[in-house]
């Protein structure tokens, strides 16, 4: 899976389960109803925080936040809330889940379904909310390392 460029994301919820967590396995399921996919070991912290909650944001990144990507995967980082000290963001207005700042775009999900994905669980989100900024260069993971891709027309292809 190395050969398969993938945006990178922050998962984050909120309230007494407040976690994030760097995903590159985040997909668009759905027009309309607009859902999002995520997937997630069952074995990681956002997994009990998602499940329990039955919700979660999602901040796609954009090129210069590949510190945060690398913050996100880092186990040692604080527990709970105090991961999100220091930094910028905002709770959701659905969700409460944080919202990181200068990001390209931001969802809200409440969790529509769960299934089973090997060790993993696939969260299937149905989308409450949804902004984006007007940053063009994406985070992207290929090959084992972040890169930066430059997006293209927010209209459509063309």
């Amino acid at each position: 899976m190395a050969r398969f460029a993938t945006g990178i994301t922050v998962l984050t919820t909120g309230g007494e389960y407040a976690h994030g967590m760097t995903a590159n396995a985040f997909s668009s399921v759905s027009l309309e109803p607009p859902m999002v996919l995520c997937c997630v070991a069952r074995s990681a912290t956002m997994h009990e925080a998602i499940t329990a909650t039955r919700s979660f944001a999602v901040s796609v990144l954009g090129a210069e936040q590949e510190r945060l990507a690398r913050y996100f995967a880092n186990k040692s980082r604080p527990r709970g809330a105090a991961q999100f000290d220091g930094l910028d963001w905002q709770p959701g207005p659905f969700t409460g889940a944080p919202l990181l700042a200068d990001s390209l775009a931001w969802l809200e999900c409440k969790l529509a379904e769960q299934y089973d994905g090997g060790d993993h669980s696939i969260f299937l989100g149905e989308v409450l909310a949804a902004d984006w900024s007007d940053h063009r260069q994406a985070l992207l993971f290929y090959g084992g390392a972040f890169h930066r891709g430059v997006g293209g027309n927010p209209e459509g292809i063309g």
